[in-house]
């Protein structure tokens, strides 16, 4: 089974509180958005893999199978690259060995492949089933820390996938609940469609009411230097919204070389209550959200990296009615009128 897990944006993000544990509640609406995606294929047991040989042939065409390079943590190894530190392909085993599990990512993958979200997923649900071995696939495409929450699309996806190949019934409410003890957006992504999000983003209701205008279509996703101002598309399928009649395209912009921690994004965050709530901003035009639905993260990465702040402004510049920061960034959106 081969899927194409998209990303999401956040249209608001209100910071309201730090809880006892250590999280912080919010409020958002999470946006699915198609034009960004990484491929991502399960196969269980013996089964034939269509993605295995064209990931060792795009990644490292010397090798037919995976060769041992460098020793990883235990269980894993990588292929070795020329023109990165990290390998671009890298592959994980599971001390028992039910579980294998290939990543690969042409900017290099420098992370252990079994403390993937999507090994993890099929780690949690291994909690309360007894499930076959299994082999993942995943070529990443989306951009790391962008805000965009691709990880957490990747294991939402395999945790869909999971219940499928192996019977286990379980429904979107309990699917829910294992995605969301991996992440905090990942919960969403079982739905992947618009949500309001409370809590620490695992809390989704409908957004009955809000958006009965709201209709889904395709655009296009751009990708930028961070000192640039010009935009060039170099992909296809965004949201985009028809409220009121009036018809709206959305481009998502992943400026280059810019990645934001969570620890950078929550570093100096204020939590507060808005001075519009969340459900009220949306209520209103597009071209009165300026100003009004809000991304609180923006002020403390947009301090830590001024050129986001640039790009906003350029987007506004280029006619957009409204632009904002999606998650804790690095990536922004913008809204044009068609």
């Amino acid at each position: 089974m081969i899927t194409k897990p998209n990303v999401k944006i956040n249209l608001g993000l209100n910071v309201l509180r730090k809880r006892e544990d250590g999280f912080h509640d919010l409020e958002t609406l999470f946006v699915p958005y198609f034009g960004i995606s990484d491929t991502l294929e399960i196969v269980v047991g013996d089964d034939y893999s269509r993605t295995s040989a064209e990931l060792f042939a795009k990644y490292d065409p010397s090798a037919v199978a995976p060769r041992q390079g460098s020793v990883k943590p235990e269980g894993v190894f990588g292929v070795e690259t020329q023109d990165s530190d990290a390998p671009k392909l890298v592959q994980g085993i599971s001390e028992d060995g039910k579980l294998m599990i290939t990543i690969a990512r042409a900017e290099g993958v420098d992370w252990d492949p079994l403390k993937d979200l999507t090994a993890k997923a099929y780690f949690i649900l291994a909690e309360d089933f007894n499930l076959p071995p299994v082999k993942i696939f995943l070529e990443k495409t989306s951009p790391v820390g962008a805000g965009l929450g691709g990880g957490s699309s990747d294991a939402a996806f395999a945790l869909k996938m999971l219940n499928e190949l192996c019977g286990l019934e379980l429904t979107e409410e309990a699917l829910a609940g294992y995605a969301a003890r991996l992440g905090s957006d990942c919960a969403f992504f079982i739905y992947n469609r618009p949500m309001i999000g409370e809590g620490r983003g695992e809390v989704l209701t409908e957004p009955k009411g809000l958006f009965d205008q709201l209709r889904l279509d395709w655009g296009q996703a751009a990708a930028i230097g961070a000192g640039d101002i010009a935009c060039e598309a170099d992909g296809k399928g965004s949201v985009g919204d028809i409220c009121d009649g009036q018809m709206y395209e959305i481009q998502v912009i992943t400026p280059a070389g810019i990645a934001v921690s969570t620890k950078d994004a929550y570093g100096g965050i204020r939590p507060h209550l808005p001075v519009v709530p969340l459900r009220d901003a949306l209520a209103l035009p597009v071209e009165q959200w300026d100003g009004v639905l809000v991304n609180d993260f923006e002020e403390t990465v947009f301090a830590k990296f001024p050129e986001l702040a640039a790009i906003k402004r350029s987007l506004y510049d280029s006619g957009a009615v409204y632009a904002s920061m999606s998650g804790s960034g690095s990536a922004l959106f913008a809204i044009y009128s068609k």
